[in-house]
C-alpha cells in the first residue's frame, strides 16, 4: 500500500471517520520484510521486488532472529551524527561499516503472524498485534512512532525535524491492508514550504520535458524530482518555447537544454539530501 501525497495533515475524522493513526515519515527504503526460520534466510523485499538482505546484513540478521512466518511492513533506515541518513543507504555495505553508519528496520505494519495472515484487520487492531510481536525484540527492529492524537503527531514532526524525519503518513485506523493500493485511505504529508526558484534549463524533449534544472535564491541547484506531470510538462514547453538554446552535456544531470531567458517557478524544498518539488511555473 502506498500512500498519497496531501497538502496537509487530515483531521482525525479526514480519512473515513474510523479515526487516523498518525506515524513518523521516515527517509528510506521501503521493504517487506519476511522472516523465515532459521532453515531458510529472511527475504527483505525492495519496492521491485529485489531481495536486500545481502545489501543490508545486519538488518537481515535481525529479521532472521524473528519468529517464522512472521511478515513485516517497514522502512529499512541509515542513521549518522545524530539523524536519519538516506544517502547512506546507497553507498556500499563495506562503506558503511567503516564508518559506523548504524542500520534499522522501521515497521510500522505487520501482514503476517506464524500461520496467519492479517492483512484484513483493521488497521488499529494490525497495530496492536505489530506491538505485541515486537514487544521483546531489540534494535535493530522497531516499531515505528505513532498516535491517534493528530496534536502530538504534528509536535513530534517539529520536534524531530532536525533527525531528518519528513512528515508523518495518516492512515484510516479501520483501514484492511489491499496489496492493490492504498486508494485514500492512507496519506502522507511531507513538510516543507514552497519557495521560488529559477529555471534554468529543461531536460527531456522540448515538446515534453522531464524535469527542470532549478537554481535556489540561494545559489542551490537542483534537478525537479519527481517527473514533472503531463500538465506541468505541457506549462513548462509553453513558456520555453523560443527560449532554449542548443543541448549541452552538464556533468551532473547530464543532456540538457539552457533557456535563454530563464522564468520564474514555485518549488517545494524538502529532504537532505534536499529535493526540489515542481509546483508550478509563477505566473508574474
Amino acid at each position: 500500500m502506498r500512500p498519497a501525497a496531501v497538502p496537509a495533515v487530515p483531521p482525525t475524522d479526514g480519512l473515513g471517520g474510523s479515526g487516523v493513526v498518525y506515524e513518523l515519515k521516515l527517509d528510506g527504503f521501503r521493504c517487506v520484510a519476511f522472516a523465515r526460520g532459521p532453515a531458510r534466510p529472511p527475504f527483505l523485499q525492495s519496492r521491485s521486488g529485489r531481495d536486500l538482505a545481502a545489501e543490508f546484513p545486519p538488518v537481515a540478521a535481525a529479521v532472521a532472529r524473528l519468529p517464522a512466518g512472521l511478515v513485516l511492513d517497514a522502512e529499512l533506515v541509515a542513521w549518522r551524527g545524530g539523524r536519519f541518513a538516506f544517502e547512506e543507504l546507497l553507498r556500499t555495505r563495506r562503506a558503511r561499516a567503516a564508518d559506523d553508519v548504524a542500520l534499522g528496520l522501521v515497521a510500522f505494519d505487520v501482514l503476517a503472524l506464524p500461520g496467519r495472515d492479517v492483512r484484513g484487520l483493521p488497521l488499529a487492531d494490525r497495530r496492536r498485534l505489530l506491538l505485541a510481536a515486537l514487544a521483546a525484540v531489540p534494535p535493530p527492529v522497531q516499531a515505528v512512532l505513532a498516535t491517534t492524537d493528530r496534536a502530538e503527531a504534528l509536535t513530534w514532526m517539529d520536534r524531530l525535524a532536525d533527525t531528518g524525519v519528513e512528515g508523518l503518513v495518516c492512515k484510516a485506523a479501520g483501514s484492511p491492508y489491499r496489496a492493490r493500493g492504498a486508494g485514500r485511505v492512507w496519506v502522507k504529508y511531507r513538510r516543507g514550504d514552497t519557495t521560488d526558484a529559477t529555471v534554468r534549463a529543461v531536460t527531456g524533449p522540448p515538446a515534453r520535458p522531464r524535469a527542470v534544472v532549478l537554481e535556489l535564491d540561494d545559489g542551490r541547484v537542483l534537478l525537479s524530482s519527481p517527473p514533472l506531470s503531463p500538465p506541468q510538462s505541457r506549462q513548462v514547453a509553453e513558456a520555453a518555447a523560443g527560449r532554449l538554446g542548443a543541448p549541452v552535456h552538464d556533468p551532473q544531470y547530464g543532456s540538457v537544454r539552457p533557456l535563454t531567458t530563464p522564468v520564474r517557478a514555485e518549488v517545494t524544498v524538502t529532504g537532505r539530501p534536499p529535493t526540489a518539488l515542481f509546483v508550478r511555473l509563477r505566473g508574474d
